[in-house]
């Protein structure tokens, strides 16, 4: 199994490597690591491991809490696969997706952000969700401005994101693992920017809006 392990830690030389030497130890091939933040003498990073089914996430806590003034902010499975450019691929698709460039779009943004399922909102009506989303959604009263992630009262992190043009609201939601990073932020306001600039954006939406 793939899982995503966030870790906050000394920004110095030395302590990723400390890092991965246990997660090494505890069976954890590790695939790929992402810097998300350094500054104050601090870094995040978010490093994706393959786990056999046998290997319990326990023994990846332990392990990693053995080691000095490191912070685990979460550890959660994901379906992105390491070392490929992920964007490019669903971007591409949904280019040549024609009228089904919304509900492509929408059905990816899970696998690309290792979150639980992404929808699309009217108001308060449901326009379309992926496969693991809930029949209902709490739609907030208030519109942001712009992309941002929240923590419900529940524990469910999301990102809220307007689509202006289309008079339409993008979820994004994951219940397990650490909340949205301001750089998974920043990176679906990027793709929303391209899927927005597309010819076929407003035909794939007035499609979803007429059924």
């Amino acid at each position: 199994m793939l899982l995503r392990v966030r870790v906050a830690l000394p920004d110095r030389p030395g302590s990723l490597a400390q890092v991965t030497k246990v997660l090494g130890a505890a069976g954890a091939d590790i695939t790929q690591v992402t810097v998300l933040d350094r500054g104050d003498g601090r870094a995040m990073d978010d490093i994706t491991v393959f786990c056999p089914e046998s290997t319990p996430r326990e023994a990846l806590v332990k392990s990693l809490q053995s080691v000095d003034e490191v912070t685990i902010e979460g550890i959660w499975t994901t379906r992105e696969a390491p070392g490929t450019y992920p964007e490019l691929e669903i971007l591409k698709y949904i280019t040549t997706a024609g009228d089904r460039a919304l509900t492509t779009l929408v059905d990816s943004l899970p696998v690309l952000f290792s979150a639980d399922w992404a929808a699309t909102t009217a108001g308060s009506r449901l326009v379309y969700a992926s496969w693991r989303a809930p029949r209902e959604i709490s739609v907030p009263d208030e519109v942001p401005s712009r992309p941002v992630a929240t923590t419900l009262d529940d524990g469910l992190h999301l990102i809220h994101a307007p689509l202006p043009p289309l008079a339409l609201s993008l979820f994004l939601a994951r219940s397990e693992g650490p909340a949205f990073h301001r750089i998974e932020v920043h990176r679906l306001t990027r793709i929303l920017e391209i899927f927005l600039s597309l010819p076929a954006t407003e035909r794939s939406v007035a499609r979803q809006l007429r059924k």
